[in-house]
C-alpha cells in the first residue's frame, strides 16, 4: 500500500509540483547554482526523501567532476576523475543513471562494472553509514555538465524507481542552470552563429553537403567558409564542454595504449588515444556525447580514468594515418615546411652507415611517422601547385637514395631524393592513403587518393609496380573541376569553324584521338560543354570520370565487375539519349555499338589511341567495323597533341636566321605558307629564357595542336574502298586538313611555342 507521505510526494500531487516549481524559481533566480545550493539543499532532500546529496559540476578542463562544499569559512572541493572505479565517476563516464540498494555489497557494484568500487574512507572517519544510493548525470542537450549523487532514503529503506524519476527531473533543472553557469551552447556551432561568423541556414546547408561528400561540417567550415580551425574548435568546446584539440604533426601517440587496439577499429570508431597510460588516458573523439563509444573505449583500453578532447574527424584520421582528406593538403601548404626541410628531417632521423644495416633501418621507420606523413602530403601539394600530371616515386639499389620526379607540362623533372632508409615507409604511406594492401609487394596494385587543395577536390590515381629495387609508385593527378570552354581549346580558325559545324549534327560519330596525356578528355568535355543545353540528354561513360559538368549523366566503368564501355553503351541506348560519350573505343564490340548508335539517331563521341586522323579510320576498319556503315555514320576525327608553351613572362623575341626560316616554310609547305598571313622577311620568333614564374625552364603550360579530318563524299568513298592511310591523308589535305606539324608551325609563328617543342611531340 502507498503511504500518505509517498502519495503527497508523488509526481502528480499538488504538493510535489509546488516543490518542483519553487526549486525551479530559486535555482534560476540565483547568480550561480553553487550560490543557491546551501539555501535549497533541505528542500531538495525533502523532495527526494533522502538524507544527503552531493552535486558535482564538470571541471573546466573536462578531466574530472568537482563538488564544492563549505566547512566553517573555508570552501573545499571533492574532485573525482571520469573513471569506473568510483560511483559518481562511473556515471560521469557512462552518462547513465544507476540505483544501488547497498553500496557495501561488492557483487552489486561489480555487476554494474567490474572495476566499480565504493570508497568507504568517508564513512570510517565520519561514522556515517552509506547504504542506498541514486546517482544521475546532469545533462543539457545530451552534453554532460555534472553528476548528482543522492544518499540514503530517510525512512531507512531503499530508493525506488519513482525516486529515480524524481532525481532525474531535478537533475534536468540543475542542468538548465549549469548551461548558463558554464556558458554551454545548444548545438556544436551555435557559438559561431552567435558571433555572426555563420548563419543557421548555412550550417544546415553544410550538414547536407557533409553527408553527400562524407566529410565533417567542421572541416567544411574551414575549407569553404574560411573560418580558422581554432574558431570552430572554440564552438565545439562550448557545446561539448571539453577542450578542443587540433592536429599537431609533431605529436606522438602513446604506444602503450595503441598496442591494445587495431588502427582499423579506431578509424571506424573515430577516436584515438592522444596520450597517457593505464592510469589515465586522454582520448580525442569527434563526439564526446556518444556514451556508447565512451564505454567501448573504457572496455578496450581499461585505463583507470579518462580525459576527453573533441576534435575534427579529419584530424583524428590524420593521427591514424588515413590519407589527405578534408583540408589536409591546404594545411600541409600552410605549415610552411618545404620538401628540402622535410628531406633534412628524414636524413637526420635514421643514419645508415653500411648496406647491411639498411634492412634494420627500414624496419625502424614507421609509415605513420609525422615526417613521412608530411613528406607525402607535401609532394601532393607541390604537384597541385606545379600543375604536374604525374608524381613518380622510384626506388634505387641498396643505399642509393630513391628519386622523386614530377611530370610538368609533359616533361619529367627530378624534385628530390629520398634516403633509402625511408623509401619503404614513404611507399607504404602512399599505399595506405590510396587504400592498397601494404603487405603485398610482389604484384602491381591500383588505387585512388582523394584530397582537397585550396577548397577544391583533388583526385590522384595510384599505380604501384614491383621492380628489382623494390616497389615503384606513379601518382596520376586527375584533372578535377569543370570543363574548359570550347573557345579556349586554341583551335585554328579553320578547325574551330569546322568542328562547330560537325558537333551541331543531330547524329553521327565524332572522334578525338591521340596518345595518353594528349588532352583528349579535355577537348571532348569542352565540346560537350558547348552543346550541353536543357533540350539534350547527354550520357557519358568514362574511366575514370575526371571532369564533371552539370546537366550530364556521367558513369564510371568498372571492368572488374563486367561494367565495360560496351555494357555502358547498351544501357545508355535504353535510357533515351541524345548524345553519348564513350571514354574509348578499345574493342570491336564497343566500336560496333557506337556506330550502330550513331546510325539510329544519336550523336556519339569517343577517343582512340592513334597517331593521326587518317590512321584512325584504318584502325577502326581493322577492328572489323563494316566500312559502309562506318562511312555513313562518320562525321570527322580530331587528332591532337599537347605542346609546351613559352613562358609569357620571360620569352625573348628574336629574328630567325635564313636557314630557320627556310625550314619553317618548307615544313609547312611552300604553296600553303602564304595562308599564315606573314611574309618571310617579317617572321619574328620567340625562344625560352627562364624566370621564377616558370621554374627557370622558359616554358609554362601547354596548348593543343590539332589535325581535323572531315567526312566528305569523297572521303566516304575512300573509306568504303578501304584505302591506305597515305591516300586518305592526301585527300584530307587537299580538302583543307592541316597536319599536326603544320598546325604547330602556325603556333610557332604566333610566338606560342618554339620549333624544338614542336619536334618533341610530332614525328612527321
Amino acid at each position: 500500500m502507498e503511504t500518505a507521505a509517498q502519495a503527497a510526494n508523488g509526481p502528480d500531487s499538488p504538493e510535489y509540483q509546488k516543490k518542483i516549481n519553487d526549486l525551479y524559481r530559486c535555482i534560476h533566480e540565483a547568480e550561480t547554482f553553487n550560490d543557491v545550493l546551501p539555501n535549497i539543499e533541505k528542500e531538495m532532500l525533502d523532495l527526494l526523501q533522502a538524507e544527503r546529496l552531493t552535486v558535482y559540476q564538470r571541471g573546466r578542463h573536462g578531466r574530472e567532476i568537482v563538488s564544492k562544499y563549505k566547512t566553517g569559512n573555508e570552501i573545499r572541493e571533492i574532485r573525482l576523475p571520469l573513471s569506473p572505479s568510483s560511483i559518481a565517476g562511473y556515471v560521469a563516464l557512462s552518462q547513465k543513471p544507476i540505483r544501488i540498494d547497498d553500496v557495501y555489497v561488492k557483487e552489486v557494484l561489480t555487476s554494474i562494472h567490474p572495476k566499480l568500487r565504493f570508497d568507504q574512507s568517508f564513512d570510517r572517519t565520519s561514522g556515517f553509514r552509506t547504504k542506498s544510493m541514486i546517482v544521475v548525470p546532469i545533462k543539457f542537450k545530451n552534453t554532460l555538465l555534472g553528476v548528482m549523487q543522492v544518499i540514503n532514503r530517510k525512512d531507512g529503506g531503499v530508493f525506488t524507481n519513482a525516486d529515480l524519476k524524481h532525481a532525474h527531473e531535478l537533475s534536468q533543472l540543475i542542468g538548465q542552470k549549469f548551461q548558463y553557469d558554464m556558458q554551454a551552447t545548444q548545438a556544436p556551432f551555435d557559438h559561431l552563429i552567435r558571433r555572426g561568423k555563420i548563419t543557421r541556414e548555412k550550417i544546415q546547408e553544410l550538414e547536407k553537403k557533409s553527408l553527400q561528400e562524407k566529410t565533417s561540417v567542421a572541416s567544411l567550415l574551414v575549407s569553404e567558409e574560411n573560418l580558422l580551425p581554432g574558431e570552430v574548435g572554440e564552438s565545439l568546446e562550448r557545446f561539448y564542454q571539453v577542450p578542443y584539440h587540433q592536429y599537431k604533426e609533431e605529436h606522438i601517440l602513446p604506444d602503450s595504449l595503441l598496442k591494445k587496439v587495431k588502427t582499423a577499429y579506431l578509424r571506424a570508431s573515430m577516436w584515438v588515444p592522444l596520450s597517457g597510460d593505464e592510469n589515465n588516458a586522454i582520448i580525442l573523439i569527434d563526439d564526446p556525447n556518444d556514451t556508447n563509444r565512451i564505454m567501448e573505449i573504457q572496455q578496450v583500453l581499461g585505463a583507470r580514468s579518462y580525459e576527453l578532447r573533441v576534435g575534427f574527424q579529419e584530424d583524428i584520421l590524420k593521427y591514424l594515418g588515413v590519407g589527405v582528406s578534408g583540408s589536409e593538403a591546404d594545411e600541409a601548404e600552410a605549415s610552411g615546411a618545404g620538401l628540402d626541410d622535410l628531406l633534412g628531417k628524414l636524413e637526420s632521423e635514421v643514419d645508415v652507415e653500411d648496406e647491411e644495416n639498411i634492412s634494420d633501418a627500414l624496419s625502424a621507420v614507421n609509415e605513420n611517422e609525422a615526417t613521412v606523413v608530411q613528406l607525402v602530403n607535401k609532394l601532393i601539394v607541390d604537384a597541385a601547385k606545379m600543375n604536374a600530371s604525374d608524381i613518380h616515386v622510384e626506388p634505387s639499389k641498396g643505399k642509393t637514395p630513391a628519386v622523386v620526379r614530377m611530370r610538368v607540362d609533359g616533361v619529367c623533372r627530378e624534385i628530390l631524393k629520398i634516403p633509402a632508409s625511408h623509401i619503404q615507409a614513404v611507399l607504404a604511406r602512399i599505399k595506405i592513403i590510396s587504400k592498397l594492401d601494404i603487405a603485398e609487394r610482389r604484384l602491381p596494385q591500383d588505387g585512388k587518393i582523394a584530397a582537397k587543395f585550396h577548397g577544391k577536390s583533388l583526385e590522384l590515381r595510384v599505380a604501384t609496380v614491383p621492380t628489382v629495387n623494390g616497389e615503384s609508385a606513379v601518382l596520376r593527378v586527375l584533372a578535377g573541376g569543370g570543363a574548359l570552354p570550347f573557345d579556349k581549346l586554341n583551335l585554328s580558325p579553320h578547325n574551330y569553324e569546322e568542328t562547330k559545324k560537325l558537333i551541331a549534327h543531330p547524329h553521327g560519330i565524332f572522334l578525338v584521338v591521340g596518345p595518353t596525356g594528349s588532352g583528349k578528355t579535355t577537348t571532348l568535355h569542352a565540346i560537350l560543354g558547348d552543346i550541353n543545353t536543357p533540350d539534350k540528354k547527354i550520357w557519358t561513360a568514362e574511366d575514370p570520370v575526371e571532369i564533371t559538368q552539370p546537366g550530364l549523366q556521367q558513369v564510371q566503368t568498372q571492368a572488374k565487375i563486367g561494367f565495360t564501355f560496351a555494357a555502358a553503351m547498351r544501357s545508355f541506348l535504353r535510357a533515351d539519349p541524345d548524345v553519348i560519350l564513350i571514354g574509348e573505343m578499345r574493342d570491336q564490340e564497343t566500336c560496333h555499338i557506337g556506330v550502330e548508335a550513331s546510325l539510329t539517331g544519336h550523336l556519339v563521341f569517343s577517343t582512340l589511341h592513334t597517331n593521326s586522323a587518317p590512321e584512325t579510320i584504318t584502325r577502326l576498319l581493322d577492328l572489323g567495323i563494316d566500312p559502309l556503315n562506318f562511312a555513313d555514320a562518320f562525321l570527322g576525327v580530331l587528332a591532337q597533341r599537347l605542346v609546351r608553351t613559352l613562358c609569357p613572362e620571360c620569352k625573348e623575341e628574336y629574328v630567325p636566321d635564313p636557314e630557320e626560316i627556310d625550314q619553317i616554310v618548307h615544313t609547312y609547305g611552300e604553296d600553303l605558307f602564304p595562308e599564315l598571313g606573314v611574309k618571310k622577311d617579317d617572321i619574328r620568333l620567340f625562344r625560352p629564357k627562364g624566370c621564377d614564374k616558370c621554374g627557370n625552364t622558359g616554358y609554362k603550360g601547354r596548348t593543343g595542336i590539332h589535325e581535323l579530318l572531315i567526312s566528305t563524299d569523297e572521303m566516304k568513298k575512300k573509306i568504303i574502298a578501304k584505302e591506305e592511310v597515305a591516300e586518305l591523308r592526301r585527300l584530307a589535305i587537299s580538302e583543307g586538313m592541316r597536319t599536326l606539324l603544320q598546325d604547330g608551325i602556325m603556333k610557332v609563328v604566333k610566338g606560342q611555342t618554339d620549333f624544338l617543342q614542336l619536334r618533341r611531340v610530332t614525328s612527321e
